[in-house]
């Protein structure tokens, strides 16, 4: 009989414990229980602050309840092991259930600490560590202005993000006196806490809370113990973490004097059969708070488990990650030089906000630490250096900045550990690139997991998968897909210099097969902007969002978003959006770039709505493309006390100038009146400052997860330089860029970056500038607003609605109200479709004629009460029958995905979240998790077929129920 091992917790390492024992246990030794208290499956904490960027449950999680039952595993949700019996093997559950076992696991990780400050138990205080906790966080966050975090540290900084991103005004409190006092020192901690300060939170160090204040026991504000009091609405207490040790300590096992679970190398605890991994285990007196020295603990105890013998001998708390879009890293001992143990080596650059610094032995002879802010770059080889303890190269500076000035270009050895959130070495990388012969990143993920946890590795995994294929003697491709065998600027070249107006044409001249969801829109971006002819002359090679000229949303309804060149708007133009969004029911929202979102219009209401604001004087703001989407301005000269120059005035012209403008992904800009910057011009794809002698240009920034400042190109110039070098650059980063690469990678990819840039621009080194300036100025000149063009244009009117024969709206659209406007019902909780009980019995209906469907592309027909997407795959002379419904998140979409081919194989993307599947048998090629249900469809004498379940015409409901509070619209 197999013994029972027990599993007490299922967090991030419990979960790895019990896939890694399954993995490894070939001959069946083991049966595995887990018994975890959340309602949910094993989810990401490390990701946890994405939540409040849109991802949901659902997206944070690591597995399913299915996947454990598939695995044989018995996992028990929502219920709590109470009592053991150590003498018995037997513990109790809060089910009343008792479960013997022969393998006991402790996996019950930490509790949020809480300091026992008076006033901590009121309403709108919150710790930060469940994804309810989010939830109620979330909730909360709509009642407040101000919210203060309670503790500066790694965990409390993504608290703080979090918060930020709400949209509340965010305070930082840390009793230390630095930010992240256990990661950095005093000088790299100043400079990640202005580079925080600079987004507008708040940091507060040294200060002590004395207690929580609050009225009718609600939270007002916080008072300290030096005497100040700062009002606030909510708390987040993120003051560190403990062992969750509570069951073992009444269990009577031995637990450490300031908690956690006491083990040895072997993960066993003081009884025998009983072992503690993660959070919750005391190993040589440390407890640790990171996922990846979790991982190893699992590692090693299932190899016990099976025989081994393989010893956690302490793990790594090497960290490098990215908070609040600043690089921050250390590694070996940061603090070396502060006890004597070692000297140390300094590079800061304040004006990048950059502090490296490097920990040297006593002697002089390896590297024994080191800290990182706002540039890791050198993370994985500095690390590598320490762990080796080889002998450091002559210079301190080939360490920061590689030999000659290669950055990051070195060998890594095999022993390097490349992931730490799943204990990857290069080696083994290297091996799996060979033993099974991979090609992509994605196949090495799939195949060591490497990448697949916080994603920090993967651009070393990148190079070394570059490198080990060349040493092979194997292509490094940098085509853009497999039907293509050329890269983006190629394709560009080709199109260019053949004059081919058509991807049909390009495809039967240079490609193969029938494209996909990567090279369609991409060769489609390359037509529009070398020819400038309407997008929709295209749209079977578009994605939903150009598709449409929309931002497909939640529930595939789609946001409007007019042009408001430079944000300078009329009271009458204002009026009338406040009007067009009472008529249609749109949720209105200013959106970052000085413009106003209107969200929530049905595709067949796109027209009416673009006519009404067409005939207003507005058009498309491209939301929706790869092109320019805002020129931010403040109010400069005009208004501004401290104006030195028009900078609306000029906003206004830069972007009318560069409307419309396809590109390899979104451009943003800015113009600023005054070096006081308030238009964040140093942040966008190209930004003006002005001087009192001009303007200075600065180019290739950008915000979001990788923010880059903008480099100075040219200094107290006029406008019409300003737009002459505007003009070239545009146009040799469309030239030259590869496919949805923003500027600021295209710069740091390019040979010789910014300076090499400059002399093509300002310069003309290449003798191109005169070709660029003419080819900028051929697509100003053909410019014509999208909008407009469907309006004005009956047949293309015609292909804006939900079914393909029929102008109703997509009746399962659901909202609810929140805060006085609508916004889209809540989507559940992932789940992977249940497999059928038995064949269905089915039947052919009619759905509509051939000339009903757009050709190569797709649509949504009713069928009874239920709706399937039927696909014309003309390139192919086939067709194809789904599901309308997107099994990941259950909205009406699949029809409006884009088609493609993937090693002859139709698929389609789902334009939610692009996962593909299978149109022959509807599997998941991206994510097999998910599948489409497929029917088979014949053309019978220009009729359209399809081979149906019968219950699509008994009446049954268009899908199961899945939202709460819901009306329709």
């Amino acid at each position: 009989m197999p013994e029972r091992v027990v599993v007490i917790g299922n967090g991030m390492v419990g979960h790895r414990f019990c896939e890694r024992l399954r993995e490894r246990d070939a001959e069946g030794r083991y049966e595995i229980q887990v018994f975890g208290e959340e309602p949910r499956p094993a989810y990401d904490r490390v990701h946890l602050s994405e939540f409040f960027s849109g991802k949901s449950a659902g997206d944070l999680a690591l597995t399913t309840a299915e996947a454990y039952a598939e695995m044989g595993i018995d996992l028990r949700l929502g219920e709590r092991v109470e009592q053991i019996d150590l003498e018995k093997r037997e513990l109790y559950t809060s089910q009343g259930r008792y479960v013997g076992y022969d393998v006991l696991c402790f996996a019950t990780g930490s509790v949020p600490f809480v300091p026992p400050i008076p006033g901590a138990t009121q309403d709108g205080v919150f710790v930060y560590r469940t994804i309810e906790d989010l939830e109620a966080i979330s909730a909360w966050g709509e009642q407040a202005r101000r919210a203060a975090v309670i503790g500066g540290g790694l965990l409390g900084l993504e608290a703080a993000k979090a918060v930020r991103d709400m949209g509340l005004e965010t305070h930082v409190l840390e009793a230390a006196p630095r930010l992240m006092p256990r990661q950095v020192d005093a000088r790299g901690a100043a400079l990640l806490t202005r580079e925080i300060e600079a987004l507008g939170v708040q940091v507060h160090v040294d200060v002590r809370t004395e207690c929580i204040l609050g009225e009718a026991d609600q939270v007002t504000g916080l008072r300290f113990k030096e005497g100040d009091d700062l009002p606030v609405e909510m708390v987040v207490v993120s003051a560190g973490i403990r062992p969750r040790d509570d069951l073992a300590r009444t269990a009577g096992l031995e637990v450490a004097q300031r908690g956690g679970i006491v083990v040895d190398d072997g993960l066993a605890t003081s009884q025998p059969g009983v072992y503690a991994i993660g959070e919750c285990a005391v190993h040589r007196g440390m407890i640790y708070g990171l996922v990846a020295p979790g991982y190893e603990m699992a590692e090693a105890l299932v190899d016990r488990l099976i025989g081994g013998e393989r010893a956690f001998a302490g793990g790594d708390l090497s960290t490098k990650l990215k908070l609040m879009g600043v690089d921050v890293a250390s590694f070996g001992d940061p603090f070396a030089d502060e006890a004597g143990e070692a000297n140390c080596a300094v590079f800061e650059d304040p004006r990048r906000g950059v502090y490296q610094k490097l920990l040297y032995s006593s002697d002089g002879e390896r590297l024994v630490g080191g800290i990182l802010v706002g540039d890791a770059d050198r993370f994985m080889p500095l690390l590598q250096q320490c762990k080796s303890e080889a002998p450091l190269p002559d210079s301190s500076e080939e360490l920061l900045f590689g030999p000659r000035g290669e950055a990051g270009d070195e060998e890594l050895d095999d022993s390097v550990q490349i992931c730490s959130c799943n204990d990857v070495s290069v080696g083994a990388i290297r091996a799996a690139i060979a033993e099974e012969e991979l090609s992509t990143v994605g196949g090495i993920k799939a195949c060591t997991r490497a990448g697949t946890g916080c994603g920090g590795c993967l651009p070393q995994v990148t190079k070394i998968l570059a490198r080990e294929l060349e040493k092979a003697g194997r292509e490094v491709t940098t085509n853009v897909c497999e039907h293509f065998a050329f890269t983006r600027q190629e394709l560009f070249e080709i199109i260019k210099v053949n004059r081919i107006e058509s991807y049909g044409a390009l495809l039967a001249s240079h490609g193969a097969g029938q494209g996909c969801e990567i090279c369609r829109p991409v060769v489609a971006s390359i037509l529009a902007t070398t020819w400038n002819d309407p997008i929709l002359n295209h749209q079977n090679l578009q994605d939903t969002n150009d598709r449409f000229l929309a931002n497909i949303q939640r529930g595939g309804t789609y946001s409007v978003i007019p042009r408001i060149p430079g944000g300078e708007i009329t009271p009458d133009k204002l009026i009338l959006l406040g009007e067009v969004a009472q008529r249609y029911g749109l949720y209105c929202k200013i959106t970052g770039g000085q413009r106003v979102d209107l969200l929530g219009a049905r595709v067949d209401q796109l027209p009416s709505i673009w006519e009404e604001l067409v005939n207003a004087g507005f058009e498309s703001g491209h939301a929706y493309g790869k092109a320019l989407r805002t020129v931010k301005s403040c109010v400069g000269s005009t208004w501004c006390r401290y104006g030195v120059q028009d900078s609306v005035g000029f906003a206004v012209r830069v972007e009318e100038r560069y409307r419309g403008l396809r590109a390899p992904h979104k451009l943003k800009s800015a113009v600023s009146g005054c070096i006081r910057e308030c238009a964040e011009a140093q942040g966008k794809d190209f930004g003006i400052i002005a001087t009192e002698n001009g303007w200075n240009l600065y180019l290739c920034g950008n915000g979001g997860s990788n923010p880059r400042h903008a480099d100075l190109v040219a200094s107290d110039v006029d406008e019409e330089r300003v737009i002459q070098l505007i003009d070239r650059f545009l146009m040799y980063y469309i030239h030259t860029a590869n496919p949805l690469e923003r500027t600021a990678r295209w710069v740091e990819r390019m040979d010789g970056g910014i300076e090499y840039l400059k002399r093509v621009i300002c310069d003309d080194a290449l003798g191109i500038c005169e070709q660029l300036e003419r080819d900028m100025q051929a697509l100003v000149d053909s410019y014509q607003c999208e909008w407009r063009e469907v309006v004005e244009n009956p047949e293309r009117r015609a292909l804006f609605r939900h079914f393909a024969t029929d102008t109703e709206a997509d009746p399962t659209l659901s909202f609810v109200e929140e805060r006085g406007q609508r916004r889209p019902s809540d989507w559940p909780d992932a789940q992977p479709p249940a497999a059928d009980s038995e064949e269905e019995s089915r039947s052919w209906v009619h759905l509509a004629r051939v000339e009903d469907f757009p050709k190569d592309s797709g649509s949504t027909v009713k069928v009874g009460n239920r709706q399937i997407a039927v696909f014309r795959f003309e390139s192919r002379g086939e067709w194809y029958a789904t599901q309308a419904m997107c099994p990941h998140r259950k909205d009406m979409v699949i029809g409006r995905g884009l088609l493609g081919s993937q090693a002859g194989e139709p698929k389609v993307a789902c334009p939610l979240h692009k996962k593909t599947f299978s149109l022959k048998n509807g599997c998941g090629l991206s994510d097999p998790e998910f599948a489409l249900e497929t029917y088979e469809v014949e053309i019978r004498e220009g009729e359209v077929f399809a081979l149906l379940p019968d219950d699509f015409t008994s009446g049954a409901p268009l899908r199961p129920s899945h939202r709460d509070a819901t009306s329709s619209h």
